[in-house]
């Protein structure tokens, strides 16, 4: 997975969005095979609605409610729970940029090892960033993140997170710990989700777009896309119908892939590592129970390479 760089941009509500940046974890183009398997198009899961019994976990009243009708209500709120997030948030991916959001040190560690993970963390509160909006909504539980069957001293990269956000948006999520019954004003305790994912750094994308719905922000973190092409998915009411189009546009899929292949110089190496990131998502999408948005144009921009 290969953060294109910082695209914060307006987030919905006309706050600032936050968006994930270049991760130390990039792989270098000569680390990938160009023997990767790249099949001709990677299989959608069977729908599956998310779990009620989950969802009355984290919001008990919201077990009978639509999750389309939730998950408007929570882009709703979105600014004031990023600004939550953004006051914890450690620096390894996820990255909030919420406003002029505080610079000082996070408590919050950025990975745990998985022999050492607590049962919760309490983590100091710093001052709102000028500007935040008002009420912040602190993160209730912490994500502790690692690759299946890795060894107890890997660590698990941690994500604050509010469970409702996960549990309207996440068919496959476990149960979330119960929260503390009160908490303190000067910290936040935050209960841990141990997660297994295929790829634990792809989901720092997924994160920030279950909060902020960013499609632009998603696939210019994902591939290197034409601005203009970004630019016209930035979130309004019409975006998701303008990219369903775009990508049923054969002439449109060929030029999309046609700047990919000229953005990574043809070089099919690089495009196989363009391709290894797409199915990463995609493999922690399928796990979460998420849905797959780009491979026919990486694809595209494959065969373009090769020919």
């Amino acid at each position: 997975m290969s953060y294109r760089g910082d695209r914060g941009g307006r987030g919905e509500g006309g706050g600032r969005g936050f968006a994930p940046l270049r991760p130390a974890w990039i792989r270098q183009p000569n680390l990938i095979s160009p023997d990767f398997p790249a099949p001709r198009k990677l299989d959608r899961p069977q729908f599956t609605d998310i779990s009620r019994d989950t969802l009355a976990a984290a919001a008990p009243e919201l077990a009978t409610v639509p999750a389309e009708f939730i998950r408007q209500g929570l882009r709703a709120k979105a600014p004031q729970m990023q600004a939550g997030i953004a006051a914890l948030a450690p620096s390894h991916g996820t990255l909030i940029k919420t406003l002029n959001c505080n610079t000082a040190p996070s408590h919050l560690p950025p990975s745990i090892p998985r022999s050492h993970l607590p049962q919760a963390l309490a983590i100091p509160l710093r001052a709102p960033p000028p500007g935040a909006p008002s009420p912040l909504s602190y993160p209730t539980h912490a994500l502790a993140i690692g690759s299946k069957g890795a060894k107890d001293s890997a660590p698990q990269l941690v994500f604050p997170v509010h469970a409702v956000v996960l549990a309207a948006h996440c068919a496959n999520i476990p149960r979330f710990p119960a929260p503390p019954r009160s908490r303190a004003s000067a910290s936040v305790t935050l209960p841990i989700l141990p997660l297994s994912l295929p790829s634990p750094q792809a989901f720092s994308i997924l994160h920030a777009f279950m909060y902020t719905h960013r499609i632009d922000a998603a696939l210019g973190a994902l591939l290197p896309f034409p601005p203009a092409f970004l630019e016209a998915l930035v979130p309004s009411p019409s975006s998701n119908a303008r990219l369903a189009a775009a990508l049923a546009s054969g002439s449109t899929r060929h030029e999309l892939g046609a700047h990919l292949c000229a953005a990574s110089s043809g070089n099919l190496t690089t495009l196989m590592t363009h391709a290894a990131h797409v199915r990463e998502l995609w493999q922690d999408m399928v796990a979460l129970g998420l849905y797959d948005l780009a491979w026919e144009v990486v694809l595209g921009a494959m065969n373009l390479a090769a020919h």
